[in-house]
């Protein structure tokens, strides 16, 4: 799912020099309301697969964001994307772990998601809420080039690089905004 603020986003980082003849992974690519995919693709990536839990519309794939690692391999993408997909998934730290783990080294990540105050939209859950704070703790292990908060709703974007000798950051004991509703 994407709104045109996540296009513009998109267009922004994801450039022809950069996703020409790379392995490119959208994680949540049913298109809902819009997608990336056609705009990256003309750009004649590799490859470009997209993944979701349903099948539907962009949907290369069934696969949970947290089956990313054990589908796929480790360091098996140049780019992943994930837009607008983080507030709906249940296990954030696992599926965050495992977008961090599929890129490659020196391989890109591009996430937009919602923030607090956003309201509650379950397709088919919504369970989080992220702010720049979460994002800037969550992805010091990557060199975040990008960082800004949605201009047109209430949400975060990010693009980053995963470095050459990666370390993953351990999010054990960090917590993030969980939607409450009913």
């Amino acid at each position: 799912m994407c709104h045109s603020s996540c296009l513009k986003f998109g267009s922004k980082h994801l450039t022809k020099s950069l996703c020409l003849d790379k392995r490119i992974l959208e994680v949540g690519s049913l298109n809902i309301n819009g997608s990336l995919r056609s705009y990256v693709t003309a750009f004649s990536p590799e490859k470009y697969l997209g993944v979701d839990i349903v099948s539907g519309m962009e949907v290369d794939i069934i696969c949970s964001g947290e089956n990313l690692l054990s589908t796929f391999g480790l360091n098996s993408f140049d780019i992943v994307i994930a837009s607008e997909l983080m507030e709906h998934v249940l296990d954030w730290k696992s599926v965050i772990s495992n977008i961090k783990n599929v890129c490659k080294p020196l391989g890109f990540i591009f996430l937009t998601t919602r923030s607090p105050g956003f309201p509650y939209h379950p397709c088919p859950i919504d369970t989080w809420r992220y702010t720049l704070p979460d994002f800037e703790f969550i992805f010091n292990d990557f060199t975040i080039i990008d960082l800004c908060p949605d201009p047109q709703a209430i949400g975060v974007f990010i693009f980053a690089q995963k470095p050459l000798i990666f370390s993953e950051i351990d999010l054990d004991s960090y917590s993030v905004y969980k939607v409450k509703h009913g």
